[in-house]
């Protein structure tokens, strides 16, 4: 019997192997190409140490309901979508469990409806799998390089000669944008923390909003007198810009800084936010000539706010940020190379830049409760 828990509103998550294991990977595999018809998929996976198993037996789930597989390997979460919009896939997998503890693992599954992307919620599968009836069928996993056709995409995204020579560091917290990010050649001195994929996260947790996660990065720039920073979460779904005094900026901060950015060259579009970020966000949006999209907590919820109201890009407290010309799904690198880009056209401190759309004082409390679906009804009942 699969854990039901495991089974969530964006995704599929769970401790291994307790909550999510080879019988459950499996059997997802087969449910997956059941509900969404899929004849050919991709699949990726982070640095995760229960990935090689999940991976061997989410494949032949696919396989064994008749799917041709695709892997493109260790790759971030980005490049998953990157394959499935650009390539000639029904569909994608992506085996990671994103910032959660090194226990954990999971899936984030995508289809492609004509030139949209579509993203296959975990509690889409769960009626599937209590069905059953499922084919039978076997095939054979095909290999994949991405990375140049992805560098070159993103890349074309940017003008390069406007970055200044600036001294960054950059924390890939031993996950997969280290594959990436020293495979490419940025027009600043990078300073590399912890670019070695490692399941374990020796270093720090792969959230970089867990205490002590910033640490590092954070002494690095004193140490080096670098001008700023980044760090990545494990899949690099997520990004935080680090300013100068190692200090990590609010994301929802970041979020303002990416709109003008962006509204700059889409006058009147849409930038989508949601209910957790400052009340300056949607306050500059519209100064700037644009128009603020609020949504539900969720990167799933922005991207959907994206696609109804012309939206260039948007993102959320959490650092996802996701973007119309990278087929409205996230990007850390996209982000990261267009912080460059603002910063060096502002030629202010990161600190400085940041002070100046943060008029309001903020702080988010989170906590633990035992029984959230409780405590959850009790609110619904009172307000």
């Amino acid at each position: 019997m699969i854990n039901q828990s495991i089974f969530k509103s964006y995704d599929i998550r769970g401790i291994y192997p307790n909550e999510l294991n080879e019988t459950a990977a499996y059997q997802i595999g087969r449910a997956f190409v059941k509900y969404t018809g899929a004849k050919n998929v991709v699949v990726g996976y982070d640095a995760r140490i229960s990935a090689p198993e999940l991976f061997k037996a989410l494949t032949e789930g696919l396989f064994a309901e008749g799917a041709e597989v695709t892997s493109i390997g260790q790759m971030p979460t980005e490049c998953l979508y990157f394959a499935v919009a650009s390539y000639d896939f029904d569909a994608g997998i992506m085996i990671t469990a994103s910032h959660n503890p090194k226990e954990y693992n999971g899936f984030k599954m995508i289809k492609k409806n004509g030139n949209d992307l579509n993203i296959v919620r975990g509690l889409d599968l769960l009626p599937v799998i209590e069905e059953g009836k499922f084919e039978k069928s076997k095939t054979e996993i095909q290999q994949k390089s991405i990375l140049e056709d992805y560098k070159k995409y993103i890349f074309n995204l940017f003008d390069f000669s406007a970055i200044k020579k600036f001294k960054i560091v950059i924390d890939a917290s031993n996950g997969v944008m280290g594959n990436v990010l020293s495979k490419v050649t940025l027009s600043v001195e990078v300073i590399p923390l912890n670019f070695e994929p490692d399941g374990n996260f020796p270093n720090h947790a792969p959230n970089p909003l867990e205490p002590g996660s910033s640490d590092q990065i954070k002494e690095a720039i004193k140490k080096t007198g670098a001008d700023f920073g980044f760090i990545f979460d494990a899949d690099a779904d997520r990004i935080f810009l680090v300013d100068e005094a190692g200090f990590m900026v609010q994301a929802d901060i970041v979020l303002l800084l990416l709109a003008k950015y962006f509204l700059q060259n889409n006058p009147g579009a849409g930038i989508a936010y949601n209910a957790f970020c400052s009340k300056a966000v949607p306050e500059f949006v519209k100064k700037w000539g644009g128009v603020p999209v609020r949504t539900q907590v969720g990167a799933v919820n922005v991207r959907d706010g994206l696609l109804k109201n012309n939206g260039v890009m948007g993102g959320e407290e959490s650092a996802h940020y996701c973007f119309r010309d990278y087929f409205y799904m996230d990007s850390g690198l996209i982000a990261l190379l267009a912080m460059l880009q603002i910063i060096s056209a502002d030629g202010r401190k990161v600190s400085e830049i940041v002070k100046e759309v943060s008029p309001y004082f903020k702080t988010v409390v989170n906590f633990q409760i035992a029984d959230k679906a409780g405590m959850l009804a009790k609110v619904k009942e009172e307000y």
